[in-house]
């Protein structure tokens, strides 16, 4: 599960797309107006953005001009009724990754949220295998040596997280990021019991404890202080 940030004003578009998005599985915090979405972006938290060029209080097309100044890379996708060239022109511009015009499918912004994230990723895949583990994003599939392991969708966030970094060393903050959004509570030991969970079935060593620190998938040939 990858988490958004959803910038838009229009209660019912946007309660539509974060209902749509949630259920395709991503984490989904929305925003009406553009003051509250840069406000959002400093937190560093989320791994994309989908935006509104008509917000209030702030334009749209400011908001991702100032994030790209900042030096601010994340895959920005923008949706808008606006559909003249000149205003898919300016956000391209601007440094936007993809545009989509009002009204659209729910199934073509998360399958274009998913290419960008691979892309921000440096995966030209749609799948992401480590071994005998495969993971598919777009069917929210896992298998190991070819056949299928049930998962809950909380575990496919977490293990998703885990195999995008490989050799990477996430926190239980930087996990609990991924998995939850700001409307939702979360338990202490939450990420722990997935974890459990995942090894019990996909095997011990395929997530590994760095002590004190967090937890990981190694790269291939290393070896860390691990338990």
């Amino acid at each position: 599960m990858m988490r958004v940030l959803l910038a838009e004003d229009d209660p019912m578009i946007g309660a539509s797309v974060r209902r749509g998005l949630a259920q395709d599985g991503f984490a989904v915090d929305w925003v009406a107006d553009g003051r509250a979405a840069q406000a959002a972006l400093a937190e560093r938290v989320h791994d994309a953005l989908v935006l509104d060029l008509g917000l209030p209080r702030q334009a749209g097309l400011d908001v991702l001009t100032a994030m790209r100044r900042a030096g601010d890379t994340r895959p920005v996708l923008i949706t808008t009724a606006r559909d003249a060239i000149a205003d898919r022109v300016a956000g391209l511009d601007a440094g936007a990754d993809d545009y989509l015009v009002k009204p659209f499918d729910l199934d073509e912004l998360a399958a274009r949220l998913r290419a960008l994230l691979r892309r921000g990723a440096g995966r030209a895949a749609p799948k992401i295998a480590y071994g005998a583990l495969e993971l598919d994003p777009a069917a929210r599939e896992v298998r190991l040596g070819g056949a299928p392991v049930e998962v809950s969708p909380r575990e496919f966030a977490l293990l998703a997280a885990l195999l995008a970094r490989p050799g990477a060393i996430l926190s239980r903050a930087q996990l609990e990021d991924k998995l939850y959004g700001w409307d939702e509570s979360v338990e202490s030991n939450t990420v722990e019991v997935h974890i459990h969970a995942l090894r019990k079935k996909l095997g011990p060593d395929v997530i590994r404890n760095v002590r004190g620190v967090g937890w990981m998938i190694a790269k291939a040939g290393t070896s860390e202080a691990t338990r």
